[in-house]
């Protein structure tokens, strides 16, 4: 089932980010030759780049949240016997779980308001409504990430912190 899982993240998140990241290289690719040699941008450029990063940032957190490829502060972690080491693995989720849904429960009440109001990207007119409930449809399914490994075992340990000796396969 987390394979099942992790390949389905991998090819909705990961690839929705991937894409922007590379639509945002060839934007910036157009920009500056239509700058440097048309003496013209692309109109809206700048606002199709930031709608873009928001895909790519927010896109990839729960593929990050998944690999646990964020940053760790390990400096005990050799000095705490296995077991401590998998209580805080799953204190460390929960609490994550509990920041990215109350994130993604503030963005979407912004979305809403965003929404209501008709704010719309200075250029283009783009709403921004979609794009808020995007961040915040990423921060759930980021904090459903998190709260799934209180009850299971990170599947793919970080380099940073190997998985405790008793769990699936891990070695000490």
């Amino acid at each position: 089932m987390l394979k099942t899982l992790e390949r389905m993240l991998r090819w909705s998140t990961g690839l929705m980010a991937a894409m922007a990241l590379f639509t945002i290289m060839w934007l910036t690719l157009v920009d500056v030759t239509g700058r440097r040699f048309f003496s013209h941008s692309v109109p809206g450029g700048l606002e199709i780049t930031e709608i873009l990063m928001v895909i790519v940032i927010f896109g990839a957190m729960p593929m990050v949240s998944w690999r646990s490829e964020h940053v760790v502060f390990d400096s005990l972690d050799a000095f705490l016997p296995d077991w401590v080491r998998d209580i805080q693995g799953r204190l460390v989720n929960l609490v994550c779980a509990v920041a990215f849904g109350f994130l993604a429960y503030l963005m979407s009440t912004r979305a809403d308001r965003f929404a209501e109001y008709g704010d719309t990207t200075v250029y283009l007119q783009l709403s921004i409504a979609p794009v808020a409930w995007m961040m915040a449809f990423f921060l759930a399914l980021t904090a459903l990430v998190h709260l799934l490994f209180v009850f299971v075992s990170v599947p793919v340990p970080s380099p940073h912190h190997p998985p405790p000796a008793d769990l699936e396969g891990g070695t000490p």
